[in-house]
């Protein structure tokens, strides 16, 4: 672009205005700001490689050299930050949290505590807050995790829990219920 003025300041800062209405300037360290010809689109170019971009509409773009992440933050408060290998994080203006990871996991971290994981092969976990996990397959089945037992629920309707000290507890949809100590044996099996 052609040049219409430049301005030398007595700091070291040289100031470049082009004929298309941009303005570049250029600080002694090495950092370089361009104001673009609508005055709202600013780029700054900082002398460690690390670039800030603030758009018309408030957007700011922050990059991070070193660490190769994007830093976006809109002007309604999401923020996005896009990390080099590949994982996505965006935060929410009410405290939610969503992670996409490089397998495309999703995370989601909700401000009461609870979080939600959906894997690529369509299991879902969600962990409440006083710890407690369920587990949902893709083939239907259903796991419950809780300080006192892990229980899995199956699509045909058994039920089968196994409780801290090792007892296992199978319900049967047709009313049959086998108990089973720690080792395996069957204290108790109600055959019909």
């Amino acid at each position: 672009e052609e040049i219409q003025r430049e301005t030398a300041y007595p700091d070291g800062k040289v100031e470049k205005v082009l004929k298309n209405g941009c303005h570049l300037i250029f600080f002694p360290n090495g950092t370089w700001k361009k104001v673009g010809s609508d005055g709202k689109t600013v780029t700054i170019t900082f002398f460690n490689g690390d670039v800030k971009q603030v758009m018309p509409d408030q957007t700011v773009i922050y990059y991070y050299a070193d660490a190769k992440t994007t830093h976006t933050t809109y002007s309604d408060g999401l923020e996005v930050l896009q990390f080099s290998n590949g994982q996505i994080e965006k935060h929410y203006p009410d405290g939610k949290k969503e992670i996409t990871f490089p397998d495309q996991t999703i995370k989601n971290l909700f401000t009461d505590g609870q979080e939600e994981s959906i894997f690529p092969d369509g299991t879902i976990v969600r962990v409440q807050r006083d710890g407690s996990k369920t587990i949902e397959f893709n083939n239907g089945q259903r796991e419950l995790h809780t300080p006192q037992f892990k229980r899995r629920e199956y699509p045909d309707g058994t039920v089968k829990t196994v409780y801290v000290n090792g007892q296992q507890e199978t319900k049967y949809v047709s009313g049959r219920v086998r108990v089973k100590d720690k080792d395996g044996n069957i204290i108790m099996d109600t055959k019909l």
